[in-house]
């Protein structure tokens, strides 16, 4: 495994803006700002000129759409991870980012620690998605936004037999958003018994939290 840190190409189109988010990798040695850029130009530029793993990406942007310049880099090299963080929640760029290619959909209320666990686990090559967009996943999934992972609910059941049958309705309150306490109300059991459930899940699908374990289910086709 290397020990080499992460190579991060922060995009963002304001300077007050970077100054901040590049302060808050100053405590993370594996995690490094290794070039930034505020448009598009400049970001193809610095990827076909160096070293870069991972982008930190805005989607609104002076010169062209976070969407259309995730799909450019990816096309120019699919082992680069791109992080979408941003301020918008709309369905549209939810879908839009994810299909383009996005490893994350992330807005920028979330936490330092936070981000800095999606970014690691971004480029280890998980997905994540903001709670507050798994509903939107939820409601309006048509198969459009990771086609290619998709599989049927049978296949799904299949690969995954070694969830109980109460895993897969917690797991399906869990994509729904609901807290442990909302699980444990629902299905009449305690907050206790409605952790260890979601902890079996997050075990059982190999993912490192309940949000990537309903990214998962929807990915996956289970619900």
């Amino acid at each position: 495994m290397s020990n080499l840190p992460v190579r991060i190409l922060m995009v963002e189109d304001h300077k007050l803006m970077r100054v901040g988010l590049k302060s808050l990798f100053d405590d993370y040695n594996d995690l490094v700002i290794a070039a930034e850029a505020e448009n598009g130009k400049e970001t193809m530029e610095i990827i076909k000129s160096t070293q870069i793993d991972l982008v930190l990406m805005d989607l609104g942007l002076p010169d062209i759409s976070g969407i259309e310049l995730t799909k450019k880099i990816l096309e120019y090299n699919d082992k680069i991870k791109v992080v979408i963080l941003t301020s918008h929640l709309s369905e549209k760029e939810i879908f839009d980012a994810l299909s383009a290619g996005a490893s994350a959909y992330v807005l920028k209320d979330i936490n330092t620690e936070m981000l800095m666990m999606i970014i690691r686990s971004s480029k280890a090559g998980a997905m994540w998605i903001d709670p507050q967009a798994v509903p939107i996943l939820r409601d309006k999934n048509n198969g459009a936004v990771i086609p290619q992972r998709q599989m049927t609910r049978a296949a799904f059941r299949e690969q995954h037999s070694n969830l109980t049958q109460r895993e897969y309705e917690v797991l399906k309150l869990v994509v729904d958003g609901k807290s442990n306490n909302e699980i444990a109300k629902t299905l009449t059991i305690s907050e206790h018994t409605a952790k260890a459930h979601v902890c079996n899940i997050i075990q059982k699908l190999v993912v490192d939290d309940r949000t990537q374990a309903a990214v998962k289910a929807l990915k996956e086709g289970l619900v």
